[in-house]
């Protein structure tokens, strides 16, 4: 559990802490055990336990379900955002193009991994702010579709 090592009076002592149960401890000085009892009972400190949301993914290499969108709006408009800094490496599409949810747009690499952003809308490609060898950061608004 816990090793710990001190000197008393000029003598060096190891000390190992085997096991804590109520008021009773084992524990191991210099190789010999010991089973030592306490007036009262010793509460063990937990570990918190780390809990995490679980990661989803703004872009699939799989075709995704298209995302909803406002009920005034025109079906299928909307942008498609970076999820991470990165270089534009290659365009798969052009201005007029027609893409379906899950269809592949462009190539964005990012330390030093190329990383496939499909669509999640399906639309014309209205307009394609950056071009290739450009630089986004995350966030940015490389597609707007229509």
């Amino acid at each position: 559990m816990k090793k710990f090592s001190f000197t008393i009076n000029g003598n060096g002592y190891d000390c190992e802490i085997k096991n804590i149960e109520d008021n009773v401890a084992e524990v191991e000085v210099n190789g010999v055990s010991y089973s030592v009892e306490f007036d009262r009972v010793l509460e063990t400190t937990k570990t918190p336990k780390l809990v995490r949301t679980e990661a989803v993914p703004s872009t699939d290499i799989t075709r995704s379900e298209q995302k909803t969108s406002s009920p005034a709006g025109p079906k299928g408009s909307g942008f498609i955002k970076s999820p991470l800094p990165g270089t534009i490496v290659d365009l798969h599409i052009k201005v007029g193009d027609n893409v379906k949810a899950g269809d592949k747009l462009l190539t964005l690499e990012a330390m030093k991994m190329e990383n496939i952003i499909n669509s999640d809308k399906t639309g014309t490609i209205v307009k394609i702010n950056y071009k290739k060898g450009d630089t986004v950061m995350e966030g940015d608004i490389l597609i707007e579709v229509g």
